[in-house]
């Protein structure tokens, strides 16, 4: 279903921001687990893919990191290609 492979590439779209982001900033996995309550090894997961985040934990790394999780969905939704509906 197209849909569903467009939401997939959103969130695949956020966490890259957001692990970028991360970098970004010179911010380790640790610092983001201190900030907000999410363990590095979720952190790490998420980052790789190997878990998908819940909005509580999104909302969280976006914490740790010191973003806004808005602007980031707004970011990788601008990045993710739009698919015809049919």
């Amino acid at each position: 279903m197209n849909a569903d492979r467009s939401y997939a590439e959103l969130c695949e779209g956020i966490i890259r921001l957001l692990r970028d982001e991360r970098k970004r900033r010179k911010l380790s996995k640790y610092v983001v687990e201190q900030r907000a309550g999410v363990s590095q090894q979720m952190v790490g997961y998420v980052e790789r893919g190997l878990r998908k985040p819940s909005l509580e934990t999104a909302l969280r790394m976006a914490e740790g990191v010191g973003v806004d999780l808005a602007d980031i969905i707004k970011q990788a939704r601008k990045a993710t290609p739009k698919r015809n509906k049919k």
